[in-house]
């Protein structure tokens, strides 16, 4: 019978049949398709090159591993697993707001590289799913505060549920906007969510983000997926 090392699984259509095409420095047989001249291995050694290797890294993140703890678990390098998290981040879209909703918008303090590099973590979640529909990572400025904002703007928000902080103030509606007594309890209590599964968003932890593109990215991971 015909192996798989045989045929072709880049050509499509009909089965491409490929043929020995030498050995690799560590000995292993190669084979090249006639059709479309691409190459494999028989066999791969390193275990990155699985076909369920990006599934097993999305579970850990949400799972809230680090990024050693998860290269060693998958058994792959550190340098490919960040390279793999911020490749899947880049195909996950933003999720479609509905209009007249009610949300709860609310701050979250972190820092990275060194722990005087604070960042502050901005997002929405909706009242009623209690999804978020809507985030920003950057200093707690209004550039960063109205990055968020200006999507709610955008989809008609029936109310914006925020803490006090004076920013607000400025930049929602007041017909639009409330800072009433437990408006915003289903966002802190995600605040605390978030510090559990995260391990980078941990008060006392020797875990944190070395870089602002794969802080976002695994956000998007863990939000959105």
């Amino acid at each position: 019978m015909e192996s798989n090392q045989t045929r072709c699984y880049r050509c499509v259509g009909a089965i491409r049949k490929m043929i020995k095409y030498g050995k690799t420095k560590s000995g292993k047989q190669r084979y090249i398709c006639r059709k479309c001249g691409k190459t494999r291995v028989e066999k791969y050694v390193y275990l990155a090159y699985k076909a369920e290797i990006n599934q097993n890294i999305i579970q850990l993140t949400k799972e809230g591993l680090g990024i050693r703890s998860t290269a060693r678990l998958l058994k792959i390098s550190t340098t490919t697993l960040l390279k793999r998290i911020v490749s899947i981040a880049r195909k996950i879209n933003q999720p479609i707001i509905c209009k007249g909703k009610t949300y709860e918008v609310d701050e979250l303090c972190t820092y990275i590289r060194h722990k005087k590099n604070y960042i502050w973590l901005v997002y929405a979640l909706d009242k009623n799913s209690k999804t978020v529909v809507s985030f920003n990572v950057g200093k707690r400025t209004n550039r960063t505060l109205n990055r968020v904002l200006e999507t709610l703007k955008l989809s008609d928000a029936k109310k914006i549920f925020t803490d006090r902080l004076k920013n607000y103030r400025y930049l929602i509606d007041k017909k639009m906007h409330s800072v009433k007594r437990f408006g915003t309890n289903h966002i802190e209590r995600k605040n605390l969510t978030l510090r559990t599964h995260l391990k980078r968003l941990n008060r006392r932890t020797i875990c944190f983000s070395r870089s602002l593109a794969v802080f976002t990215a695994v956000l998007k991971i863990y939000f959105w997926i």
